[in-house]
């Protein structure tokens, strides 16, 4: 379970640090109007923990439900 929390916690980091980089980054990156600049930081900000967020919980239940494990390890499906 730890590993799947870290996987969670890690994953969830980087989703939300591409979110953020993605829609703040033209406003640090290039001169715009001080508007378009503040609407794109804050929107960034707004986004990234909402994604976040997500992103941990939909890989907790994920684990939770067993979709990742297999119901029975080393057993084949005959028709494979």
């Amino acid at each position: 379970m730890t590993v799947e929390i870290g996987y969670a916690l890690v994953s969830a980091a980087f989703a939300a640090a591409v979110l953020f980089g993605a829609v703040a980054g033209p406003a640090l990156l290039f001169d715009l109007p001080y508007t378009l600049e503040l609407l794109l930081v804050r929107t960034g900000l707004v986004l990234a923990p909402v994604l976040f967020v997500a992103r941990v919980i939909s890989v907790l239940v994920r684990f939770r439900d067993g979709r990742s494990q297999p119901s029975q390890p080393g057993r084949t499906n005959p028709d494979s």
